[in-house]
């Protein structure tokens, strides 16, 4: 549900960084950011997308920068029918049929300001608007009819001042949500109000101090609550050569009445092999990590459970990355232990949380890239797999059939390959993707099959009239046409073909 063009840059913290990045990062982050950068001249990119099943969207981004002031909107919207053919296994003879109830709507804004005050001053602030109507698809076998309706309004600003030797920065945001289920209306605010300091009194040694102050109001169906958060957090960095780093983060965590237990992470980063061609890299972290449930987690309608209880966990993880020339590769072990595990599972036709007692997470992660060039041809080739044992270690009783079974909806094995070859300004990607066997129950009786999943697709941006380019696009998804489920008794679409023709001044 997540608009795509919303957003300038993606980046994933791994691991527990609940030290480093506050309450909700047990297991990872995904950090969003949207941001008008200063560039030479203005730029406008208008985008329409048509696609199979009735589904097309368009996209317009705009922006405008002098040398202290730069401004950058996004238009997006969003029209999915969703309209496509499914093997009803619900019914006898598993008939063929066409996919009803499943239309979404998205539709929204996004504007951002950078401003340089001074040579050592900036200002950046941000707000996105949000709308969307979902057609809440039923499983196979159903009839049910749910709709949903969301809007949100998130604003942000940061106001930073610059030192010779440090970084004083102010943030502040504002998250409002309303979303209506089948005429069932709730509605959350969320108000953040910050600060941080930036240290660097020499090269080899930095800190990172700051405190957030968290106010959340839920005005809900079934209940009307208020969360109160404050955090204080510290880190340091020492670099004593180019080659090892060490880190050391801390945060206190207080919300209500309640007091959380210190929230430690360390890090360490060692490239222990360094040659004219060739690096390689030593990676280790340990910290805990600290959930609190959330308005929604515990009061949202339907499917919140005031019962749960805050997630606690300690995580460990080491790996290796080298790198030769353009070929590098990268092996990571971690193991983490977590005490009332939430997690979100299907209830009917909608969704909601609860806690395993203890839960043990083991696995590995394998990447790996290669850039080379035959003749005229550049290629870049990037490849994955991950092993992931995600186990219930104690159950509500002795004879809980959960124990010892991987969790719900938590596959196993996943791998990924995809495939670039660009000659001048024409490309063809080809990308593959399998997802292993997962249970839909925690205690494991019914699996949903793995599944293959290949696309294709080929880019020209060679086309041009006067000072416009015409990149064109054409994709195929699901390029085998195969029958899967990513959630139980709910069809995904089969092959679908995307056209996508831009015009950017």
């Amino acid at each position: 549900m997540l608009p795509v063009f919303a957003i300038d840059q993606a980046s994933l913290q791994f691991g527990s960084s609940g030290a480093l990045l506050g309450n909700e990062a047990i297991g990872g982050s995904v950090n969003l950011k949207s941001q008008a950068g200063f560039q030479e001249k203005s730029s406008l990119l208008l985008s329409q997308e048509f696609s199979s099943f009735g589904n097309y969207q368009t996209n317009v981004k705009g922006s405008i920068s002098g040398k202290k002031l730069a401004l950058q909107s996004k238009i997006y919207h969003q029209f999915a029918a969703n309209k496509y053919p499914f093997r009803n296994l619900a019914l006898p003879g598993t008939p063929i049929q066409e996919q009803d109830h499943a239309q979404v709507i998205q539709k929204g804004i996004v504007a951002d300001l950078n401003w340089r005050i001074s040579d050592n001053k900036s200002l950046k602030t941000s707000i996105w608007l949000h709308q969307a109507e979902r057609e809440i698809q039923p499983p196979m076998g159903s009839s049910t009819q749910d709709f949903q309706e969301d809007q949100a309004l998130r604003w942000s600003m940061n106001y930073e001042v610059f030192k010779k030797k440090s970084t004083l920065s102010f943030q502040s945001g504002l998250v409002r949500e309303e979303l209506i289920f089948n005429e069932i209306e709730n509605n959350t605010s969320q108000f953040i109000l910050g600060g941080t300091w930036d240290y660097f009194p020499t090269e080899q040694l930095s800190y990172h101090s700051g405190a957030r102050i968290t106010l959340v109001k839920g005005d809900l169906s079934t209940y009307a609550a208020t969360d109160e958060r404050l955090e204080i957090f510290q880190s340091a960095k020492y670099s004593p050569t180019n080659r090892l780093s060490l880190s050391l983060n801390l945060r206190q965590l207080g919300y209500g009445d309640q007091l959380v237990p210190l929230i430690p992470g360390a890090g360490l980063d060692w490239t222990f092999l360094e040659q004219k061609n060739q690096s390689l890299e030593l990676k280790i972290s340990a910290g805990r990590g600290f959930k609190v449930p959330t308005l929604n987690d515990r009061f949202w309608s339907p499917g919140g459970n005031p019962e749960l209880l805050p997630e606690n966990s300690w995580n460990v993880e080491s790996g290796l990355h080298w790198k030769k020339n353009s070929f590098s590769q990268s092996l990571t072990f971690y193991s983490m232990n977590v005490d009332n595990w939430i997690i979100w599972l299907p209830q009917g036709s909608f969704w909601s949380p609860q806690n395993i007692r203890k839960v043990r997470s083991d696995g590995v992660e394998y990447q790996g890239s290669m850039k080379f060039k035959t003749g005229a041809v550049d290629w870049i080739s990037q490849w994955q797999y991950s092993l992931n044992r995600a186990v219930s270690l104690v159950g509500i009783s002795q004879n809980d059939p959960s124990l010892g079974k991987q969790l719900p909806y938590t596959p196993r094995h996943q791998a990924g390959l995809s495939l670039q070859a660009q000659v001048q300004r024409f490309s063809i990607q080809a990308q593959t993707n399998y997802t292993g066997e997962r249970k839909i129950t925690a205690d494991n009786p019914r699996t949903l099959s793995p599944f293959f999943l290949a696309d294709l697709g080929i880019s020209y941006t060679g086309f041009s009239i006067s000072k416009i380019q015409i990149p064109l696009q054409v994709r195929i998804q699901n390029l085998l046409n195969t029958q899967y489920q990513v959630i139980y008794l709910r069809p995904m679409p089969g092959r679908s073909i995307h056209f996508t023709i831009s015009f950017q001044l």
